[in-house]
């Protein structure tokens, strides 16, 4: 009957559109408990916070509790400009102008590293692209220790071709694999492209400040997962998945090594912080993600797999928003602690811009 396939529909929208909120609010969210105690050792943490180490949001050092970092800045960014080429391709498929307009995002998010507050935004200064949008909000004009390789890769205004050749270094920083493209990369699986679409474009952008192949790997492995979990694909089976699709790849051995020993760790059960640092501190790219995909895994209860996130030595806030970035999309918004919710920076604009951008791919 029309009237069942109307509701099946809109019950399929309802979900899908969750699934988006739930992806940036979470990973916002492990960014926001991650980024007082990045930087500080499991025995500092442990120390300052309890045996059990952060149990919930803590101040940062500025003593203000659920602020976030770099890591939700630049995804924002990232979604706000693949908001704009699902918009401008609509019907077209994403690709195309996507990396050029991804690149706009990430020069406006530069400018906000530059400048103490909204003056004009960056078509004020000489930028190209569209204007307004993040670029008016207050709240993201704060340094909260970007990395040095984005900062620097955006200097030089490369933008890669949508369906460039992967295996080969990128011309930018082509020795670096920190885990700076990886966290900012979800956004490319919340569209209706393809996990392999998502996976490339992810990738290519990636390229704009990573060069090195598991940089790049690593943010289009994190958009090809998420595209998964959006089609309602368990964590494992979208992890499997997405190790299948990274072995047609050359020079995916270090990335594919890395989940594969994310996997094997959560199979082993009783998840702690010292098996986390296992997988290693979480600065480089494989090691973030793996620590982000392990936690995911290792807890079915959503709090406790992001404080099995943050709690270790090393990126706490990239390896909690990664974590936030799968729980989120795997159980939606409202599968997150609501009490964290309610204290994290800039919810109300995070929340719009996720359903500015899944109107989007729904029209698309």
């Amino acid at each position: 009957m029309p009237w069942i396939a109307r509701s099946n529909a809109f019950e399929a929208e309802a979900v899908y559109r969750a699934r988006v909120r739930g992806c940036l609010l979470g990973g916002a969210l492990g960014d926001a408990l991650g980024y007082p105690v990045e930087f500080d050792s499991l025995a500092r943490i442990r120390a300052t916070h309890g045996e059990h180490g952060v149990t919930g949001l803590v101040p940062d050092a500025a003593g203000v509790v659920g602020r976030i970092s770099d890591d939700t800045q630049m995804t924002l960014f990232t979604a706000e400009g693949v908001e704009q080429a699902v918009r401008r391709e609509r019907g077209k498929g994403i690709g195309g102008g996507a990396p050029r307009l991804v690149r706009w995002a990430y020069e406006r998010w530069l400018h906000t590293q530059r400048v103490p507050a909204p003056d004009g935004g960056p078509t004020a200064h000489g930028y190209a692209g569209p204007a307004g949008g993040l670029v008016t909000e207050p709240w993201l004009y704060a340094r909260r220790a970007p990395g040095n390789a984005c900062l620097s890769g955006l200097q030089q205004d490369f933008v890669p071709e949508p369906w460039a050749e992967l295996g080969p270094p990128g011309p930018v920083n082509p020795d670096s694999k920190g885990c700076g493209a990886v966290m900012r990369a979800a956004p490319f699986g919340l569209t209706g492209a393809s996990a392999e679409s998502a996976f490339q474009l992810a990738a290519v952008c990636a390229q704009m400040t990573h060069g090195h192949p598991t940089g790049y790997y690593a943010a289009g492995a994190l958009a090809a997962i998420v595209r998964h979990l959006v089609d309602g694909e368990s964590l494992e089976g979208a992890v499997l998945r997405t190790l299948r699709l990274l072995a047609r790849h050359p020079g995916h051995q270090e990335t594919s090594t890395a989940l594969r020993q994310a996997l094997d760790l959560a199979a082993e059960g009783d998840p702690t912080a010292e098996k986390t640092e296992r997988l290693g501190a979480g600065w480089i790219a494989e090691e973030a993600l793996a620590i982000g995909v392990y936690a995911a895994l290792a807890h079915t209860d959503v709090e406790r797999a992001l404080l099995l996130a943050v709690n270790h030595s090393g990126d706490s806030d990239s390896t909690g928003s990664l974590c936030g970035n799968l729980v989120g999309t795997r159980h939606g918004d409202h599968g997150l602690p609501h009490t964290w919710l309610r204290r994290l920076e800039g919810r109300a604009r995070i929340a719009a811009l996720a359903d500015d951008l899944a109107d989007e791919a729904a029209r698309a």
